[in-house]
């Protein structure tokens, strides 16, 4: 499906969109035709830019009280409205529960799920006054759909999202429509530092039945479907975007999977 000018006029913030997926979303706006802005707490290490445009970087932590009510005033100022939020800023170190202070997993969630409900927040106060409303895109993952070791604040943060996204958009129609993407495994610059070398990297993407890791562009294909016309009557929706998901590990297990008909499932 060709997202090509779905979009066009229309103004997007990319909230960490300038890099890994972040990046991938912003452009695929740029490609659909929007007027992007992207926020990081550090600018990107070159412009984020496709189809010959180039999307407005503006700093922010989203963390920090106010923050997400001083950006989207910036933005709001700068473009003079707002048509699409992406709450895409989060992200977790790899750390066992019993290896840090409860301190330390509470800034995860905090990132994750309080920094996107006040993004969200002050972006309904625009939308809302709009005739056409708005759209605000939650980018959930695998984590939150399964046990997450290793990084469980950031899995129960992400379950915690796609349920907010859910509430949001009973409370919010039909001015402002709320959907989830729940990403899966996506191949970024810094996938080396999850999953390993060249050779570890293969593996992982042999766990996934598509046989491969996402493309961060990929996932902001579906954003910007999610975020069009196209999508008018979809709201409180999650959409799976992780290549079949995973394969069981009982498969393995039994070398390919049980033969019998009538197994037990």
């Amino acid at each position: 499906m060709s997202t090509t000018c779905l979009l066009h006029g229309r103004v997007a913030l990319v909230t960490g969109g300038t890099r890994g997926v972040g990046a991938g979303i912003a452009r695929a706006f740029l490609h659909a035709g929007a007027h992007v802005v992207v926020c990081a707490r550090r600018p990107p290490p070159a412009p984020v830019e496709a189809a010959g445009r180039i999307a407005h970087y503006l700093p922010a932590d989203l963390r920090l009280p106010g923050a997400a009510d001083d950006l989207l005033d910036r933005v709001a100022t700068l473009a003079g409205r707002l048509d699409v939020l992406v709450n895409n800023a989060g992200g977790t170190p790899h750390r066992p529960l019993d290896a840090a202070p409860a301190e330390r997993h509470a800034r995860i969630v905090e990132l994750n799920l309080l920094a996107p409900l006040a993004a969200s927040l002050a972006a309904r106060r625009i939308m809302a006054g709009q005739p056409e409303g708005g759209s605000v895109v939650m980018i959930g993952s695998v984590s939150g759909t399964r046990p997450s070791p290793g990084t469980a604040a950031y899995g129960a943060a992400k379950a915690g999202l796609e349920n907010l996204a859910r509430t949001m958009a009973v409370e919010w129609a039909p001015a402002v429509r709320v959907n989830t993407i729940v990403a899966g495994l996506v191949r970024t610059e810094s996938a080396h530092l999850h999953y390993g070398d060249a050779a570890r990297l293969a593996a992982v993407a042999g766990t996934v039945p598509a046989g491969r890791l996402a493309e961060p562009d990929e996932i902001g294909e579906a954003a910007v479907f999610l975020a069009s016309a196209r999508a008018a009557y979809i709201t409180g929706a999650s959409l799976l975007v992780h290549g079949g998901g995973e394969r069981p590990a009982f498969l393995a297990a039994a070398g390919g999977g049980p033969t019998t008909e009538g197994a037990d499932q």
